[in-house]
């Protein structure tokens, strides 16, 4: 099937049930705490990350910077959650504010506002733009937006959008990967996240990008989505599965 044709069977298996839902939405939210954060550094394991969130758990040699990296990583998804309601729009503020979310107690200095400084992104040869430039860059990259009729598209765009502009000091991959999904919840398509084994790619899909091949990029994307879909499809609509 077509990524068009999973999305209109997924819509056509709403509302969905909520206890189908749960179990699959629990698990799934665990690991894209842990792949988001595991890109960026952080050295929790998924069994790790699980605890953590679950449990309330310090794991033992961990830094106290990775625990907390979670906990926000998975307040952060659930403000997307509540905010990204059918045909809802992601404003710059609600940017901020999920910024926010993400470094409170990590880096409360920056949490919440664009960077004041340069900034260069390790192993990348894209330099971002004067801290200057950054406001107006942003708003200019919302209002562009608007323009986007397809929510695949229009998720890519904010995310290699915030990408190249770098706008914060740090979180920048974590809040770029928060925003593009509350396009896609928004839109009635599934999360997704970025496994561990392809955040190669993923760079490589971002530098693309950079460099003028957007098309890379947003195929990366809609391959991740496709997967995705596929995935619950699978668990929620046996027909469905078996159609592949």
């Amino acid at each position: 099937m077509t990524l068009t044709t999973k999305h209109q069977r997924l819509a056509a298996l709403r509302p969905l049930s909520s206890e189908s839902v749960a179990s699959l939405a629990a698990a799934w939210d665990v690991r894209m705490v842990y792949e988001s954060n595991a890109i960026e550094g952080n050295s929790l394991t998924l069994r790790e990350t699980e605890l953590v969130l679950s449990k309330g758990i310090t794991v033992s040699g961990k830094p106290l910077k990775d625990h907390l990296e979670a906990v926000n990583l998975a307040l952060a998804w659930d403000r997307v959650k509540a905010l990204a309601q059918p045909e809802s729009t992601l404003t710059e503020r609600d940017l901020l504010d999920l910024h926010q979310i993400v470094l409170t107690r990590v880096e409360d200095s920056h949490a919440g506002s664009y960077r004041a400084g340069a900034v260069r992104i390790s192993g990348s040869n894209h330099v971002p733009p004067n801290p200057i430039k950054v406001p107006d860059l942003m708003t200019g990259l919302f209002t562009s937006l608007s323009s986007i009729a397809d929510p695949v598209e229009r998720a890519a765009r904010l995310h290699h959008g915030i990408a190249s502009i770098h706008p914060f000091t740090d979180g920048n991959g974590r809040t770029a990967r928060l925003a593009m999904n509350f396009i896609l919840l928004a839109a009635g398509y599934p999360p997704i996240s970025v496994p561990t084994d392809l955040r190669q790619d993923y760079y490589n899909a971002l530098e693309a990008a950079d460099s003028g091949d957007f098309q890379t990029w947003q195929n990366f994307i809609v391959h991740l989505l496709n997967q995705e879909l596929d995935e619950w499809l699978s668990a929620l609509d046996p027909v469905s599965s078996t159609a592949r």
